[in-house]
């Protein structure tokens, strides 16, 4: 009796642990797989298949997942390291890989470490660019070195499953020498653009100043040509006013001798204005030219033009 409880008894606990194993390995057999993200099933050591995102279940005992792939782009850095340029300058140079896993099964049998791997060839590839520029040119020409390196990368990729998306150069370091050389050469080169600068403004002042100078004389000229264009209409106008005048004056007087008894007013009042003015001979700064006979009255009459006046009474 004692012998047969034994039994049955061992018998439970060995089905137990048999229902608990296979209960186990039932659950572990139920996969949920998360957006980007693969998982490689292995069935007795060989691939069997790469589970997608979603809900998977895989044959217990017989099927299992080996790898779990991230299909997320991913960023890799690249440690500094010592590169020679083609006039022999040692620069150091570090970077970024971006990659993404294209074909998960690659990822996980065509090499061990593919992030390693394209740590490595980006390293190399950067060293062989750099060696083909001169100093001056590894500052300008990164995108050429980080397309070399895309390229290279893109090509051994293929077959570990993977596409670079892009390699960026972070630090290029020369020596500490060349560094301060390269210092003083900007300094230089700023120095000198700051003189060409500022002569360049010496040069624009100067020109502006002139010009400044040439239309103010060109105004004056200008003002004074027009100040005596303005004189001479001025002159000219009163010239014209007083020929108008005069004339107006003598159509006036013509037509006053015309009219009855106006030639003789007319000549009186000559006469009369000269004898007003022989009355200023005695001044001392009166210059007189007289006629040769003063005393000749009748000539006086005809300097005066009132002869005829006197023979028609």
């Amino acid at each position: 009796m004692e012998s047969n409880s034994i039994a049955d008894t061992f018998n439970v606990a060995v089905w137990a642990v048999i229902f608990i194993t296979v209960t186990f390995q039932f659950f572990r057999s139920l996969y949920f797989v998360p957006t980007k993200m693969a998982y490689i099933v292995e069935r007795f050591g060989r691939y069997q298949r790469t589970l997608e995102p979603g809900f998977h279940a895989i044959v217990p005992f017989v099927d299992k997942v080996s790898d779990r792939v991230n299909l997320k782009e991913m960023t890799v850095d690249v440690p500094p390291q010592y590169c020679f340029s083609k006039d022999e300058i040692n620069l150091q140079v570090d970077g970024v890989i971006y990659l993404a896993v294209e074909d998960p099964s690659k990822a996980s049998y065509g090499i061990v470490d593919y992030m390693d791997a394209a740590v490595q060839l980006a390293r190399t590839t950067t060293r062989s660019v750099i060696g083909t520029l001169d100093l001056e040119r590894t500052f300008e020409e990164r995108d050429l070195v980080s397309s070399k390196v895309v390229e290279v990368l893109n090509a051994a990729g293929r077959a570990w499953g993977i596409r670079v998306l892009r390699f960026e150069i972070k630090n290029i370091l020369p020596p500490a020498s060349v560094n301060e050389a390269m210092e003083r050469q900007v300094t230089a080169e700023r120095e000198k653009r700051a003189i060409l600068a500022k002569s360049l403004g010496d040069k624009q002042s100067r020109i502006n100043v002139s010009e400044g100078v040439m239309t103010e004389t060109i105004n004056v000229s200008e003002g004074d040509k027009q100040q005596l264009i303005n004189e001479a209409e001025g002159k000219a106008q009163e010239i014209l006013t007083i020929a108008k005048a005069t004339s107006e004056s003598i159509e006036k007087i013509g037509a006053a001798i015309h009219a009855e008894g106006g030639e003789a007013s007319i000549r009186l009042q000559l006469a009369e204005k000269l004898f007003t003015k022989v009355g200023t001979l005695a001044d001392a700064t009166t210059r007189v030219v007289l006629p040769a006979n003063v005393a000749d009255f009748h000539g006086w009459l005809r300097m005066a033009d009132l002869e005829l006046i006197a023979d028609k009474k």
